[in-house]
């Protein structure tokens, strides 16, 4: 991928620029993505993951064919051009499939890399950390290794059969949990990868990736995950400390095409991503961050209408998905241990932003879809509006945004990308150069 390619060139030649990676399906946010891609005169990166998206459709019914599909109507919906658009596929192995034999989770794993990349998705996250059945955690580097490079092959063969620009791989597991820790940050702490141990990790992948035939595909070896220091529990952030990533830093300055990925950078401050970019965290992962905001906006929303239009003719839609939520706990209930009214604070307002899962069901799609059409119909007014969304109302006032709920939602998922862009693309000579 000669776009992700240029832009580490520039990294590692001393330009402090990066990218961040979308990692959602939610058409708001993939919409809003573009939007700010556009705005910046840039590559937008969208991942999906492998429990998302997957030969059997994921959690979101989608296979990586359907999800490129989805991508790219909306892109020429809004004339953004295709060929500023990146895909990636995250944590791609075993990871729907640890219930299985190893046999079974690799056939099902090369499977659903041969689909990502047919489906054109040109950034892939080879992570086979996961044991399988009747296998001890964690596995040795030396397996991991193993593991990754068989897929690394046939994400090459898959590459060759279709044609087109070839895939630029990340490699290394030592992330933080998805989509936030399960236990509190106080309890656990966070510690930041030691330098011999993702030294350990690309020693190992390197070696298998040559004992593989694959040597040639190292340079197009871009990222390397590792745990910076960052992280979010339900309620709490551990913010970045660029003082504890030094050494981290000065590892991956000997490795002449790689830089660090850093997973579940959501909610840090703002002057973290411009310090991670610097310490070669160039490519940053936000995922819940962005529907968090989603949430934030369409709640908002809902409580101005039931003001505006009267509860018997409003919507009702967080009423619908807190119902769906109790009578469908299975994407929340395993993460949110607590009891009474502390587990309802956690459904609503969790950083791990369960409530994600949601938006796809029939009643809630309904239910927003009905928001919509009402305050399209019949626009809140923008002295009621700023008392939920006082940011938005003032973008109304300023003649930003259209008074429109669609808009309203984007402006404020626009909120969080925007912090990423400007970390990412600072250096304007950088971001014209990448594009080209």
């Amino acid at each position: 991928m000669k776009s992700l390619l240029a832009l580490i060139e520039q990294h590692k030649l001393g330009s402090a620029t990066g990218i961040y990676s979308v990692c959602s399906a939610h058409p708001l946010v993939l919409e809003a993505a573009i939007k700010q891609a556009a705005q910046d005169n840039q590559l937008v990166l969208i991942e999906a993951t492998s429990n998302q998206v997957n030969q059997f459709g994921g959690y979101t019914g989608m296979t990586p064919k359907d999800f490129a599909q989805h991508v790219f109507s909306l892109a020429q919906r809004l004339g953004f051009p295709a060929e500023h658009i990146v895909l990636g596929g995250d944590h791609l192995g075993p990871n729907c499939w640890q219930h299985l034999s190893v046999t079974e989770a690799m056939e099902y794993s090369a499977q659903m890399i041969h689909d990502y990349v047919c489906a054109g998705f040109k950034k892939i996250h080879l992570d086979c950390s996961m044991p399988c059945k009747d296998e001890q955690s964690p596995l040795s580097e030396a397996v991991m290794a193993e593991r990754a490079a068989q897929l690394c092959l046939v994400a090459e063969n898959a590459w060759k059969m279709v044609g087109g620009e070839s895939p630029v791989y990340v490699i290394g597991t030592e992330v933080p949990t998805p989509g936030g820790a399960l236990e509190s940050l106080e309890d656990e702490g966070i510690e930041v990868t030691k330098p011999q141990e993702a030294l350990a990790t690309l020693d190992a992948h390197h070696q298998a990736f040559s004992d593989m035939g694959l040597g040639y595909v190292w340079p197009r070896v871009i990222g390397l995950v590792v745990q910076p220091g960052v992280e979010f529990d339900h309620h709490s952030v551990h913010h970045y400390n660029s003082d504890e990533a030094q050494s981290l830093g000065q590892l991956i300055e000997s490795q002449p095409n790689l830089v660090f990925e850093a997973h579940s950078t959501d909610y840090q401050n703002p002057i973290a991503y411009h310090q991670l970019v610097a310490d070669h965290f160039a490519i940053l992962k936000v995922g819940p961050a962005l529907t968090f905001a989603l949430r934030e906006a369409l709640y908002g929303l809902d409580r101005a209408e039931k003001e505006w239009l009267g509860t018997h003719h409003a919507s009702h839609l967080r009423d619908t998905i807190e119902q769906v939520m109790h009578e469908q706990p299975n994407y929340w209930r395993s993460h949110y241990s607590s009891k009474g009214h502390q587990q309802y604070l956690d459904c609503s307002y969790s950083l791990s932003d369960r409530i994600r899962y949601y938006w796809t069901h029939p009643e809630v799609k309904a239910a927003q879809q009905a928001l919509f059409d009402n305050l399209t119909a019949k626009p809140l007014p923008v002295t009621l509006l700023s008392q939920y969304l006082p940011n938005q109302a003032k973008a109304i006032s300023q003649h930003q945004i259209q008074n429109q709920p669609a808009d309203i939602v984007m402006h404020k998922i626009m909120e969080v990308t925007e912090v990423y862009s400007q970390a990412c693309y600072a250096n304007t000579v950088a971001r014209k150069e990448t594009i080209k």
